[in-house]
């Protein structure tokens, strides 16, 4: 079973798993999740980043099949978030941005789940990190270890759940992209992904699109920063 599904939201650390996934598998398919987020654009750039590797990477566009949209906008109607809400971003008293969706990526790696059981896929990837990342406890390892147990024990499968940037650090990401496909995929993040939460996809930067000042452009540039300077 050499074919993956990968959690495909547009973003930076996608689109490096992405490129991993498409690096690792003789066959990718992609799938994404409109949940009402905020940065709805992210929904836009996926498209065009998933065009632009077929472009720039014709052995990886040979291997890159169907892609499926999943509407979750009932998410939305639930979470009362600043990523599904227009509310300012700030940190809430258990100590947690909120921009934390709760269930989000439990929802995510489920649907995926489902629809690799129809696939006949085995390997689902995705771009948690709980090494530079906002605290969000659905990123964890230990969460994900045990939610692979949970989608296998409920639907006898053997799925494995693939992290590779678990323990990554935004650096490190930035020098993953350019090992995996050299400059051409580092412009491609810097000029085609979405990573702000505000969902800034005018505002040009040297590392990207973003308002530059939400937890998620932070990190992005500080990530961007320490590789530049390495």
């Amino acid at each position: 079973m050499n074919n993956a599904l990968v959690l495909f939201s547009g973003g930076q650390d996608s689109t490096v798993c992405l490129a991993w996934a498409l690096e690792q598998f003789e066959t990718v398919h992609t799938i994404g999740f409109d949940y009402g987020q905020r940065h709805s654009v992210e929904l836009t750039c996926r498209k065009i980043v998933i065009e632009k590797i077929k472009a720039a990477f014709p052995a990886w566009g040979k291997k890159i099949a169907s892609d499926t949209l999943i509407d979750l906008k009932s998410l939305s109607a639930i979470a009362d978030t600043s990523l599904t809400r227009e509310t300012e971003i700030k940190f809430n008293k258990n100590g947690l941005p909120n921009t934390f969706v709760p269930g989000r990526n439990l929802l995510f790696f489920n649907y995926a789940a489902a629809l690799a059981y129809r696939l006949g896929i085995k390997n689902l990837v995705g771009g948690m990190c709980e090494t530079d990342y906002s605290g969000y406890p659905d990123c964890r390892d230990e969460t994900l270890k045990a939610l692979e147990r949970a989608i296998n024990l409920g639907m006898g499968e053997d799925f494995k759940i693939h992290t590779p940037l678990m323990w990554v650090d935004k650096a490190k990401t930035w020098d993953m992209a350019k090992t995996l496909g050299g400059q051409p995929l580092i412009d491609i993040i810097v000029d085609e992904t979405h990573s702000c939460y505000v969902g800034d996809h005018t505002t040009k930067h040297s590392w990207g699109f973003g308002c530059g000042t939400c937890p998620a452009c932070e990190l992005r540039e500080a990530g961007f920063t320490k590789y530049k300077a390495a």
